[in-house]
This record gives structure tokens, C-alpha cells and sequence, in this order.
């Protein structure tokens, strides 16, 4: 899709967008911008193109501006043409502090290009994240709709190479651990009750 194609969405977007408009109270469409905007760029390819972003608008019944404002602001959302598969890697203090640096590196190895930059096939965006929210399973890569948890350089290797092959590695914790248990396992709640 160029910036100067048309947008609508899809019939399966079509349904999807009125579902998230439907949990919304009647006057506060606009309250479903993020949702819809996650529709979109999706269906554009991974960014934000003018057409698609005027498009919400006009569906939510917005002024444009505010959409641009949205799309502007958040991070995950991208107004230029980006690789289709999004490899963001978090670097905030809990991450860097468990090695993210290793994570970062083996990123920039395996895709062949630097934070901000998209492979030459345009399959894949490596960008820097803020915060992923998931500090106890630090470091972390969210790949598209996946979150890869306690990695470290060889781990994230393997993972990009998986990903490039076309596979879709299972997400989680990569050392086995579940949810945010300790890495030395659990401390409490050790015996398994009935019912």
C-alpha cells in the first residue's frame, strides 16, 4: 500500500472495528482510536498511512488531527513505512540491567541493521522500546503480537533466525520458568492443593 492508495478496512476489520465501538457507550466512538488504529496498520502493512489514518477518523467521526495526535504519540504506532514484522527491544533499567545490551546486539546481528532501521527485504523493523511491563522476565522482545521473555544473546539468535525461516516461536519465558516465578523457583505456595 502507497500513501496515495484509498483505505477501508476488510470485511473481518470491518466486524472487528464495530465490536470495539460496541463496548463503548453511544457518543464515545472515539473512545476505540487505539484499537482501530492497531486494525489498520496492520492491514496497511505495519504503518500508518495518510489515507489509513484519515479513514479512522471519518469512522469514528473524529476531527483528523486528533487521530494524527494518537498516531503521533503512541510508539507503537508508525507514520512511515516500516518492515511488516515489528522486533522491538526493551532497554529500560530492568531489562538493561539483566542484558539487554546481548539482547540488542544479537538483534542487530541476526537482521543486519541498527535500531530504527528495516532489513533490506522489508520483512522485518527493529526499533528500541520503553517499558514493556513485563520487568520480573527481564530482558524482553515483543515481536508483533509475541512477548520472548529471559533471554539473553543466543537465545534471541535463535529466535530472529526462527523468525526469518517463517517459523513463530513459542513466546514466554525462554528459560521454562512460569508467569513471574523466581528464577530459583517458587518460595511459597510449594504444595499443590485439591480442587
Amino acid at each position: 500500500m502507497t500513501a496515495t492508495d484509498g483505505f477501508t478496512f476488510t470485511p473481518e476489520n470491518e466486524a472487528k472495528a464495530k465490536a470495539f465501538i460496541a463496548k463503548y457507550p453511544a457518543g464515545k466512538q472515539a473512545s476505540a482510536v487505539l484499537p482501530l488504529l492497531t486494525l489498520a496498520q496492520g492491514q496497511a502493512g505495519g504503518w500508518l498511512p495518510q489515507p489509513a489514518l484519515d479513514y479512522v477518523a471519518d469512522y469514528l467521526e473524529m476531527a483528523p488531527i486528533r487521530v494524527y495526535e494518537v498516531a503521533s504519540f503512541y510508539d507503537m504506532f508508525n507514520t512511515k513505512p516500516v518492515g511488516r514484522i515489528q522486533v522491538r527491544v526493551c532497554t529500560t533499567t530492568p531489562c538493561w540491567l539483566c542484558g539487554s545490551d546481548d539482547v540488542v546486539r544479537a538483534c542487530k546481528e541476526a537482521l543486519g541493521v541498527e535500531i530504527g532501521e528495516s532489513t533490506d527485504d522489508g520483512r522485518f523493523y527493529l526499533r528500541e522500546f520503553e517499558c514493556l511491563g513485563a520487568c520480573a522476565n527481564a530482558p524482553i522482545l515483543w515481536v508483533d503480537d509475541d512477548y520472548y521473555e529471559d533471554l539473553d544473546g543466543p537465545k534471541t539468535t535463535a529466535i530472529i533466525e526462527a523468525l526469518k525461516r517463517g517459523e513463530r516461536p513459542a513466546p514466554g519465558s525462554q528459560t521454562g520458568r512460569q508467569g513471574s516465578m523466581p528464577v530459583t523457583d517458587r518460595t511459597t505456595l510449594l504444595e499443590v492443593g485439591e480442587g
